[in-house]
């Protein structure tokens, strides 16, 4: 499923997903996670991310992350104030992947 992501500090990325969503159900059993990041200009080009959601963020400071990436993909804040979470990821692994 395509969600918005964006980095937080030198070795985590953030996500926003609902709080009741499935997504946000399996974290809690399971916080492992894969992203797969594709280049749009090129979609040969991919990044793959491994990691573990090692926090569930809401509130304020759920919210200025929330707008921060809600700037970085539409140019203005997130027009919703509830019903929405960040997951800080923290990496484990991370791979550049060119296929064809």
């Amino acid at each position: 499923m395509p969600v918005w992501i964006d980095v937080e500090g030198r070795d985590k990325v953030v996500i926003l997903t609902g709080p009741r969503s499935r997504k946000a159900r399996t974290i809690k059993r399971d916080p492992r996670v894969a992203i797969s990041i594709i280049d749009v200009d090129q979609p040969q080009a991919s990044v793959l991310i491994r990691g573990q959601v090692v926090e569930l963020i809401d509130g304020d400071r759920g919210c200025e992350i929330i707008d921060r990436i809600s700037r970085k993909y539409t140019g203005q804040p997130y027009p919703l104030r509830s019903d929405r979470i960040v997951l800080l990821i923290q990496l484990d692994h991370a791979q550049a992947v060119t296929f064809g």
